[in-house]
């Protein structure tokens, strides 16, 4: 009987050409001029499982930033130097409807905090929260974390992104302004500095492979099957993947957890996230995005290997 993963092997070069058309229907995210330049038609696919075994199709070796995807992992950096009450007394733990960037219900909805960690404005406020005296010194341990979660001591940031980011990015301004006024952020906090730290996490460049193997890590509830480590403890792991499911793929996320039934978190660089718990940790890239934010034809892969296997959690 043919196993799973020699299925994948055979069938997954051929599902990513089929997913590849659906670029034609996105654009490549431009309000980041830096990401304006990434192949609109590029799609890349890799997968983990915990023996070390790997499979990669098409553009696999395509360099991207992590963009939004950094967001759970800084949120996990900031559970484990405050604790649950001290994040979640900053940020909600809810969905919302509402664009990534929308700073709507921060005025609307009492008491004027972030629904959720993986909004801009959440992810702004955790960023806050990173221990560390300085930006650089907070950057450096985020940038460690990574580091540990990858296996890649070489992962670094695209200053150029980061620039592109940085010269750009007056609404996140605006979103961390109105959280200052809200007194989200402490009247210790410098806004810049604060941004400072967002922005250098989002730029963190990376590959299939990368995300892979980060999503291995959460699919084994935090420790590193190819090491034996334990990163990050098993309770905030479940956090973690938990908004994965309710928040990760913007104001997409309940149709991608009714076709895909996976915890994913997808970034406006085209990267996608997602693990099948237990089994494997997955890796996509296609900058092709459609209006929600999320890559189409990385979208549309996802659902096709989740729907032939039966990877629904549910």
């Amino acid at each position: 009987m043919t196993s799973v993963w020699e299925q994948l092997e055979k069938q997954v070069p051929t599902w990513l050409e089929e997913s590849r058309k659906q670029a034609c229907s996105g654009n490549v995210a431009a309000y980041i001029p830096e990401l304006a330049n990434a192949p609109r038609e590029a799609l890349g696919f890799t997968i983990f499982d915990n023996t070390t075994r790997i499979i990669t199709a098409g553009d696999y070796d395509m360099r991207f930033t992590l963009q939004s995807i950094s967001k759970v992992f800084t949120l996990l950096l900031a559970l484990m130097d405050q604790g649950e009450a001290g994040v979640f007394s900053k940020v909600g733990m809810e969905p919302t409807g509402d664009n990534f960037n929308s700073m709507l219900k921060l005025e609307l909805v009492d008491p004027g905090i972030p629904f959720n960690p993986l909004i801009n404005a959440g992810a702004i406020t955790v960023s806050s929260l990173i221990a560390g005296a300085t930006p650089a010194e907070k950057t450096n341990r985020i940038l460690s974390f990574f580091h540990e979660l990858t296996g890649d001591p070489t992962l670094t940031f695209n200053d150029a992104v980061y620039r592109s980011e940085t010269n750009t990015a007056h609404r996140n301004r605006s979103l961390a302004y109105f959280l200052k006024a809200n007194r989200v952020l402490g009247d210790e906090v410098d806004v810049e500095e604060v941004l400072e730290v967002y922005f250098k996490h989002c730029s963190i460049e990376v590959t299939c492979s990368h995300l892979a193997r980060m999503a291995l890590v959460l699919a084994f509830d935090g420790t590193d099957p190819m090491t034996g480590r334990k990163l990050v403890p098993r309770r905030y792991v479940q956090i973690a993947k938990t908004f994965m499911l309710t928040c990760g793929m913007y104001n997409e996320s309940g149709a991608f957890a009714i076709r895909s039934g996976l915890p994913a978190k997808s970034g406006v660089s085209g990267g996608i996230l997602a693990l099948v718990p237990g089994h494997y940790g997955i890796g996509v890239v296609g900058p092709a995005l459609n209006t929600k934010g999320n890559s189409t034809a990385g979208v549309h892969l996802l659902e096709t290997l989740s729907t032939a296997f039966d990877w629904s959690i549910f």
